[in-house]
């Protein structure tokens, strides 16, 4: 396995520690944030984001939250991806809907 670390919240505290790593070998990002609370949870997981796709988190899956200062770091992870060929063209699309089902 193959993961590269990119960054940590900038504001973060000795106890918490959002980061953002590279898997290579996977091919994913690996985000650590905190943990959601029931009302996110609930909220989320009673709706059906996308078309097609029932609602529900799969218990394989977890929902996190970084802050948004932290765009710039997600978007270096990924543009690093780029950068090592770990993008094809199949994945980048974009996969953008809202609750309505119109395409983003």
């Amino acid at each position: 396995m193959t993961i590269r670390f990119v960054g940590i919240d900038p504001n973060t505290g000795k106890d918490e520690s959002p980061t953002v790593w590279v898997d290579d070998e996977a091919r994913e990002l690996v985000i650590q944030g905190w943990k959601a609370g029931p009302a996110l949870t609930a909220e989320i997981s009673g709706t059906a984001w996308a078309p097609n796709h029932s609602a529900g988190i799969p218990d394989s899956e977890v929902l996190n939250r970084i802050p948004l200062r932290m765009a710039g770091i997600i978007r270096k992870a990924l543009d690093d991806a780029e950068a090592a060929g770990l993008l094809d063209d199949a994945e980048a699309g974009p996969q953008v809907s809202d609750p309505s089902g119109d395409e983003g």
